[in-house]
């Protein structure tokens, strides 16, 4: 990815800060990525769902106004018509949305792949615009629901070739459970105070559960002496997290219980997982995670449905199969590059027949020489060079040479051209 850190100086229009291009030479992986991602949930029957990049700046802001996507990161103006809104900062919230607008039958399954935006820091796969691909599952509190969406993460990453990767769960409880919990956590964080950060000293009660979640020194040596939520579940919630477990046992997933893993956000209940990447850096090594939000619909307006999902981060996914050297295909690599010094008129012609036969053909413009076709032939990447010239097209002929064996060029007639590419290329 082409990336710039610096500000612009005015003598050039570059990218934002926190931006990049990704550009073709690079992009064949990302194409990769995306089709794996939608075979696997697809074949679980979650259909694609494409949500607006701007929402009211209510729907985000419901997902916890304490926060910092909300109090701090995300980008929000008025617009031209003076309605507040907001670039989207994550896309569980939007397609909560769309499944309150629009009422699909439950159970209902959802997956998409698109841009968020926070205004944060950029460091090693972070940016403030990133990409993430991820699932949505409504109208079900079946916790064998939570290990299925655990599941279609662990086979996605498997089969890009990630095996690097632990899977970390909790339980967050619910609102049975969590309240008196809560109450014990404030008291525990109240008699630690001076060894937390600055952030978070004076903000104990506004949300003690994101404290869990700070990286920083302080903060994490208090987490870990602190009372754990999985040890104070009610009885349903205990049998719920219970079975998510056992679920993943059979399954033969590796996890860790992960007592302190709250995710960023306020709306999770009970089940909460994030998979780490174990060859990355430890401060940037989240590929992403999600949980279950039973309470999310209800309070955005909606009926009251239960829900699961997850998110998984791009940019760190590409970042973890260049830990392992995991290499992926490029670009789609072309069929064949036609060659034509008769003129033009055949390369014009043939292409677009070749293309609409299902080929993958590209050409040169601009009337270039023989020795530069070639040349660009060799370039794109192509396993055959299609080769017309005065001879060929006087006679209805094309001269076919492999670009990746060692093998003499060979003629046939125009009219066989389709059969025989289908035969050399299977």
């Amino acid at each position: 990815m082409a990336r710039h850190t610096g500000p612009s100086n005015g003598a050039e229009l570059r990218h934002p800060p926190g931006t990049f291009d990704v550009m073709p030479a690079e992009s064949g992986a990302w194409q990769h990525v995306l089709a794996t991602f939608a075979r696997v949930v697809s074949g679980a029957g979650y259909g694609l769902i494409l949500t607006p990049t701007f929402e009211d700046i209510g729907v985000f802001q419901r997902i916890g106004a304490s926060t910092d996507v909300v109090r701090k990161e995300m980008y929000d103006f008025v617009d031209k018509g003076q309605r507040h809104v907001a670039l989207r900062p994550e896309q569980t919230a939007s397609v909560v949305r769309a499944f309150i607008q629009h009422r699909p039958t439950t159970p209902w399954k959802a997956w998409y792949a698109g841009s968020q935006f926070r205004f944060e820091r950029q460091q090693a796969g972070r940016y403030r615009e990133f990409h993430q691909v991820g699932v949505e599952a409504f109208g079900s509190a079946d916790p064998d629901l939570d290990v299925e969406v655990m599941a279609l993460a662990w086979e996605f990453y498997r089969a890009l070739g990630i095996t690097r990767m632990d899977l970390l769960v909790n339980s967050l409880g619910d609102s049975r459970c969590r309240p008196a919990y809560r109450r014990l956590l404030v008291e525990y964080l109240l008699a630690h105070q001076g060894d937390l950060c600055d952030e978070h000293r004076d903000r104990i009660e506004d949300n003690p559960l994101r404290i869990l979640d700070c990286k920083r020194p302080g903060c994490r040596s208090v987490a870990e002496g602190a009372p754990r939520q999985v040890d104070h579940l009610c009885d349903e919630c205990a049998a719920h997290f219970g079975r998510v477990v056992e679920g993943l046992a059979a399954l033969s997933i590796p996890f860790t219980l992960q007592p302190t893993l709250v995710r960023g956000l306020d709306y999770y209940t009970r089940t909460t997982f994030e998979y780490a990447g174990t060859g990355l850096e430890s401060a940037q090594n989240a590929l992403g995670g999600g949980g279950r939000y039973d309470g999310l619909v209800a309070a955005m307006g909606g009926p009251d449905t239960p829900a699961v999902g997850f998110a998984l981060g791009m940019e760190r996914i590409l970042l973890a199969l260049d830990a392992e050297q995991v290499a992926l295909a490029g670009g789609a690599r072309l069929d064949a590059f036609v060659v034509d010094f008769a003129g033009g008129t055949v390369a014009r012609d043939l292409t677009a027949r070749l293309r609409v036969a299902g080929f993958r053909v590209d050409r040169s413009f601009d009337g270039r020489s023989p020795k530069a076709q070639f040349k660009a032939a060799d370039r794109s990447g192509a396993r055959l060079a299609l080769v017309v010239g005065p001879d060929e097209a006087a006679a209805g002929t094309v001269g076919i040479k492999d670009l990746q064996a060692a093998a003499e060029q060979v003629t046939v007639g125009m009219e066989e051209i389709v059969p025989e590419l289908s035969r050399r290329l299977g």
